[in-house]
């Protein structure tokens, strides 16, 4: 009998689809019961309420224990998508005081799984965030109406006094990108995280642990108490406490003498690196940026032409002008360039091969103590030139601009410091592939010879300026410039701790501490002078080819164990001692004496109404 092949083949086709069919089943079936949990989720949020207990942020204060930032109660309302089908919405939306459009948008950002990564339908999602207490007494009165709606207990930040809103930072919910970076898995969509400041740099030490209770509900949702008595109940674990080097009332001074104008006053204290006060003008009140407020405050004040969210203290980087000299002197006393007695010309300037860099009138030629205390342009040129061309030692230009980059490098120029803030820029200091790139390799000294007054390609943070004030205190050294004292009454790790001391002898300092000093007592910053301590100082005239010079002061007082270094930088203000001396003297005599004499009160009202330009006045209710 013949074989009917067709047919034997299509039966085992038949058999194979089968098979198939079945297998698919069976991977389906495990996949629903032991690798997802969506059906466990699902039962559990018929008989389990899962609530997490927020922990209560750590609170910031200053050096002296002043309190700066605390906490508040408040109240986000929580929906559990699985439950609130057949919720009356204009009810809802009357007793929040929300409209109809705002409440279908907000459901649907909640779905979105780009904008909410974490969605589930069975676990609470945030839907309106930070109730006021007057709020939400209104809404619980009626929240037995709108099943799948809960509220939520947390707590928001908030700023005690108007000052140091960049060193503060502020507080935000969490977006998509901070969602798919989180490595630790802590956060979920509607967690809030520090966005700026120290907010942002200690968020981990500031945040604390979530905890969690289960809460057992009836047939209907209605919560039956804690289940098993609480027995798998978590405590959250509280923030902890940080301690700043801040002293409040410096800077609040410095806010104050920076009003209506542009730039930033940086102090630190050379002996430990940290930061005494960090001012960057304009500001703004950090309260703008609590609550619901806080996208209308952002939006608002990113507006500003003045551009008051920036952090000028570091992220400005501008020409150091003549308060770089002082490095200047360094690198040539340690190579050998000059001695302190070594004299340059300087008729009104720098002259050479048709080149000329113009100086005001002062005695000719000097010595290097003179030199920094009149600021002579002259002075650093020639230092330079004669560094530059010295080819016994270097045996090319880029030898000699390497090894000059070197000490710029360890006195902390053209890199970040690694202060604790986010968002420091590095400056600039160019290099020999730098100018070989820009001059197709053809240049020498004359070049580049603006470098040596602090003008041309060389750029700074003011905070990298105050950072060589404190390094000229400390004769060779510094310590990375910090904001945080202390994380819940513990000392910093040693990176903050550290001394990082420059390539040059501490010999070599004091002969440019006399200098600063020299420039105190009869030089370009004589008006700083006092008889309660002695200062140190150096002028800078900051050229600006976008309008008026920039005013710069660095210096430290007193002259031995010194206890504060400061840069003041004003933007459009011209002469260093028009701006920068007069302001840097007044903070001084704050820190050092505690407070202000009566005569030195009266002149920083004068400053304070001192403008280059019309402030806008914000404060935490310009938004609202």
């Amino acid at each position: 009998m013949a074989v009917d092949y067709e047919l034997e083949k299509r039966k085992y086709v038949l058999g194979g689809v089968a098979i198939l069919i079945i297998l698919i089943y069976l991977i389906r079936l495990f996949t629903l019961q032991l690798l997802s949990d969506d059906f466990k989720r699902n039962a559990d949020s018929n008989a389990f309420l899962k609530r997490i207990q927020y922990p209560a942020r750590g609170i910031i204060t200053d050096r002296n224990g002043a309190l700066l930032v605390y906490n508040q109660p408040a109240y986000d309302v929580m929906v559990i998508m699985n439950e609130q089908l057949g919720v009356d919405t204009v009810d809802l939306c009357q007793s929040l005081n929300i409209t109809r459009e705002w409440y279908e948008r907000r459901m649907a950002e909640i779905k979105d799984l780009h904008r909410n990564p974490g969605y589930s339908r069975f676990t609470q999602q945030l839907f309106m965030s930070q109730l006021s207490t007057e709020e939400f007494s209104r809404f619980q009165e009626k929240l037995f109406r709108f099943p799948g709606f809960y509220i939520q207990k947390r707590s928001i930040r908030q700023y005690r006094l108007p000052h140091a809103a960049h060193i503060l930072g502020d507080v935000g919910e969490v977006d998509p990108d901070e969602l798919a970076n989180d490595e630790d898995k802590y956060y979920q969509s509607g967690d809030y995280i520090g966005k700026l400041g120290v907010e942002r740099s200690y968020e981990k030490e500031l945040r604390g642990e979530k905890g969690m209770e289960i809460l057992l509900r009836d047939a209907r949702g209605r919560i039956k108490g804690h289940y098993q008595n609480g027995k798998f109940d978590l405590a959250p674990v509280p923030g902890r406490n940080l301690k700043l080097s801040i002293d409040i009332k410096l800077q609040a001074l410095g806010e104050r003498l920076m009003k209506g104008k542009l730039g930033s006053i940086v102090a630190i204290e050379p002996a430990t690196g940290e930061v005494l006060c960090m001012v960057s003008s304009p500001t703004f009140d950090p309260n703008m940026m609590v609550g619901r407020q806080r996208g209308k405050s952002h939006r608002l004040l990113s507006q500003d032409p003045h551009k008051p969210l920036l952090n000028r203290a570091i992220m400005g980087q501008y020409p150091p002008g003549s308060t770089f000299k002082t490095s200047q002197a360094l690198t040539f006393l340690q190579e050998g360039v000059i001695t302190p007695g070594t004299a340059y010309p300087c008729t009104h300037g720098f002259h050479n091969r048709g080149l000329t860099v113009g100086c005001h009138g002062h005695g000719s030629p000097l010595p290097l103590i003179p030199a920094i205390a009149t600021s002579c342009n002259g002075y650093f040129c020639w230092g330079l030139y004669y560094m530059f061309g010295n080819r016994k030692k270097y045996a090319t230009v880029q030898d000699a601009m390497t090894t000059w980059k070197d000490y710029m490098v360890s006195m902390g120029f053209g890199y970040k410091l690694g202060i604790d803030l986010p968002g420091e820029k590095r400056g600039m200091i160019p290099n020999a592939p730098y100018y070989d790139k820009a001059y197709r390799g053809d240049w020498s000294g004359l070049t580049v010879i603006s470098i040596s007054i602090g003008q041309g390609e060389v750029n700074l943070t003011p905070l990298q300026i105050a950072n060589l004030g404190a390094t000229i205190a400390n004769r060779g050294y510094y310590i990375i410039p910090h904001i945080v004292k202390e994380v819940q009454g513990q000392p910093l790790d040693t990176m903050y701790t550290n001394k990082h001391y420059t390539k040059v002898e501490r010999k070599n300092y004091e002969y440019v501490v006399q200098g600063m000093r020299q420039a105190v007592l009869g030089g370009t910053c004589h008006t700083a002078n006092t008889s309660m301590y002695e200062i140190c100082g150096k002028t800078g005239t900051a050229q600006n080819p976008h309008g008026q010079d920039h005013s710069v002061f660095m210096g430290f007082a007193p002259r031995e164990n010194p206890k504060i270094a400061i840069c003041v930088y004003v933007e459009n203000g011209t002469w260093g001692a028009t701006y920068g001396v007069p302001i840097g003297a007044l903070m001084m005599e704050q820190y050092i004496n505690g407070s202000l004499s009566e005569s030195s009160q009266q002149k920083a009202s004068a400053f304070e109404h001192k403008y280059l330009f019309t402030p806008t006045v914000y404060n935490a209710t310009e938004s609202e």
